[in-house]
């Protein structure tokens, strides 16, 4: 009793002193208390937050004035252009064809400049193969690889700030709010950008993620066009992290990732069956085992669609022998299982989905497996 009534008397002074940090601390803990015990008073300090934090974003398109001044964006392109970084080159052709796809990356796709641009770009990309030179089609390739490296780079920006707002969340509620605000926020930027109040990110963060595979599929279109088709397997091959991302993507978007992995499938075939060098094929032969490592969860889990399947009946056929054919490139039986394993999981728990069916590579790669078993 005599050290509680000590520790009490020393406290108090204190107490005194500063009383109103005392008062805020205990009705800060009193008021969380409150709110844990109430889901309505919980979901109202959530909105309250938010509604804040939009006010505050807004601040700045409201006083322009206020912060930094902002470089132009013309001094950012030359910039870019001139550092090659944009893959534009040295010539004036290249750094007009990168500013164009650069253009064609940002403009949403409701906007009726979006076609304009993108129709002069494909127009210069046909004209450079039509002249004949190499020089030109080298242009074409070192354009188009950096335009898919930018698209695929920001395209997993835009898929990991989605996946953050969305696990960020603690529940429900918050999470449908983070949808209603992004959306909210959206529709702000467009009000703000009609109005003349125009922001230097809005037309970057309204760009859809489907918007940029779409975008993903027609460069690839272009690459393969332009001989520079295997650069493009190769760096989608690599991009796991974006694979990972896929899964938990909207099936829309889903959708738009399985047409640009079932071109690539196709093309990584192709150039499979052209490899005489011993390098090269197992250059080619890494680069295969790597793509089916990363995307074949995807064919597995998004190929339904929303309303009708991302591919047709004969396109399904024809892709399941792609694959086929692809894991029998692979030749080492440790390989093929580390692949036909992968499959058989995602195949397997994924209740929506009986496609793509590699039962029979499953198969063969068990008799081939109990061979070996028997020479051991």
């Amino acid at each position: 009793m005599a050290a509680s009534a000590a520790a009490t008397a020393a406290l108090a002074p204190l107490l005194l002193r500063n009383p109103f940090p005392t008062i805020f601390m205990y009705a800060d803990q009193s008021l969380l208390n409150i709110v844990r015990k109430y889901k309505f008073l919980e979901f109202l300090l959530s909105f309250f937050i938010s509604s804040f934090l939009f006010f505050l974003r807004l601040l700045p398109s409201l006083f322009p004035t206020i912060g930094a001044i902002k470089t132009p964006k013309t001094e950012c392109y030359v910039e870019a252009t001139a550092s090659g970084g944009s893959g534009g080159g040295d010539s004036g052709i290249s750094r007009a064809l990168s500013q164009l796809l650069s253009s064609v990356s940002d403009i949403p796709v409701c906007s009726r400049k979006y076609e304009v641009v993108r129709s002069l770009a494909e127009r210069l990309i046909d004209e450079n193969l039509q002249e004949g030179f190499e020089v030109l089609r080298g242009v074409n390739r070192k354009v188009l690889s950096a335009a898919f490296v930018r698209t695929l780079n920001r395209l997993e920006a835009v898929m990991v700030e989605q996946h953050g707002a969305a696990a960020d969340g603690c529940g429900q509620v918050e999470y449908r709010l983070n949808r209603v605000l992004r959306a909210v926020r959206t529709a702000g930027d467009v009000a703000w950008s009609r109005v003349g109040w125009r922001r230097e990110e809005v037309s970057r963060e309204g760009i859809s993620a489907e918007k940029l595979a779409a975008e993903l599929l027609w460069l690839g279109q272009k690459m393969e066009a332009c001989g520079s088709g295997e650069e493009a397997v190769c760096l989608w091959a690599s991009a796991s992290n974006l694979a990972r991302l896929a899964l938990y993507a909207e099936p829309r978007l889903q959708g738009s990732l399985v047409k640009v992995s079932a071109y690539l499938f196709k093309q990584a075939k192709e150039m499979g069956r052209e490899q005489e060098d011993e390098i090269k094929k197992e250059q080619q032969r890494q680069t295969n085992m790597k793509m089916l490592m990363s995307w074949l969860p995807l064919l597995c889990r998004g190929s339904n669609g929303t309303d009708t399947p991302v591919l047709s009946i004969n396109e399904r056929a024809e892709l399941e022998k792609v694959l086929e054919e692809i894991i029998e490139m692979l030749e080492k039986e440790e390989e093929q299982e580390k692949v036909l394993s992968l499959w058989l999981y995602h195949f397997t728990y994924c209740s929506s989905s009986d496609w793509p069916n590699l039962l029979d590579s499953y198969t063969r790669w068990c008799t081939t497996s109990r061979k070996l078993a028997l020479l051991q």
